[in-house]
């Protein structure tokens, strides 16, 4: 092949990371020309409601894997924590490479982190999960709706907007961004999305000369840890809809996959851990989904999709 086209959300962040892969590309394939097709998801032209309540599944990845189907694209670059689990049929995530940092980080120009914000604060976020961990942490604090691209999120806060916003660690990192005071929020104490800070190639599965291309960028320490979380996801039956999140650990050949599921305000919180092998990543998260829902998980799932 020497033109491939990639399919991409127009996000400074989604064309950030199809970028970045457009240049792996092109260094392995001297002479491979590369475009990028922009495509408007409907994740990106729903921005006055929270995603909770914008409902189904695939909201930012849709119209991308349409133009994969009718053949206007190659291959789509996402981030992980946008797709769903349940793929059409003719198509493959078949490549993830190494990757990001998976926390997330408490943005603010005033205050220190989560500890040092005054009882009332003003914190924004766009995601149930988010919300979940920071109400278990500090039930005092406000939270309010925050969506758009991650430059305009943070544009919203230096404006004074927030006392804080909680964005992901890897698109501050992948942009450049900051703000005068940060502070990282991961494991053990707060549990990112499942495959924060991956990447996933998703292409058509009759295009075998597509992931022969493709193999070199595929990383199989990140590839275990985001089946792993997306087995666990999918055991729960969980979209961005629902405040679950998910943190795999890799030491040699042995697996730790961290599960955890609140109601939407931080009631009722569970959190689980199984350790399993890695060549068996997908079963240890199916397994620890089993273990969630029977410890109380289904009960608080149940009443989340009863709200939504």
């Amino acid at each position: 092949m020497k033109n491939i086209t990639i399919a991409t959300r127009g996000s400074m962040l989604a064309l950030w990371q199809a970028e970045h892969i457009k240049s792996l590309l092109c260094a392995r394939y001297p002479g491979l020309t590369v475009d990028l097709l922009k495509i408007k998801t409907t994740g990106d032209k729903i921005l006055d409601v929270p995603l909770a309540k914008v409902g189904g599944k695939g909201l930012f990845v849709k119209e991308i894997e349409e133009a994969l189907l009718d053949g206007r694209a190659d291959l789509a670059v996402h981030s992980m924590k946008d797709v769903p689990t349940e793929l059409p049929e003719e198509l493959i995530v078949g490549v993830n490479p190494v990757r990001e940092a998976p926390t997330d980080s408490l943005l603010s120009v005033n205050f220190d982190g989560l500890d040092a914000l005054p009882k009332g604060a003003k914190v924004g976020t766009s995601s149930l999960r988010r919300q979940a961990q920071l109400l278990t942490l500090r039930p005092d604090l406000t939270i309010e709706s925050l969506r758009g691209n991650l430059d305009t999120r943070v544009r919203k806060l230096l404006e004074g907007q927030f006392d804080a916003i909680v964005v992901a660690t890897a698109g501050l990192n992948r942009l450049g961004l900051t703000a005068p005071k940060v502070e990282i929020l991961g494991p053990p104490r707060f549990l990112p999305a499942v495959a924060q800070g991956a990447l996933g190639i998703e292409y058509r599965k009759d295009r075998p000369e597509m992931a022969e291309m493709l193999a070199f960028l595929n990383h199989p320490e990140t590839a275990s840890q985001v089946a792993a979380e997306r087995a666990f996801l999918t055991g729960l039956d969980g979209g961005c809809q629902v405040p679950i999140a998910a943190w795999s650990q890799l030491e040699g050949e042995s697996l730790t996959l961290t599960g955890f599921v609140a109601g939407v305000n931080g009631e009722n919180p569970i959190r689980l851990t199984a350790t399993g092998t890695a060549d068996k990543a997908w079963d240890l998260g199916a397994q620890l989904a089993d273990q969630v829902l029977a410890a109380g998980g289904k009960a608080i799932l149940d009443e989340v999709y009863a709200r939504s």
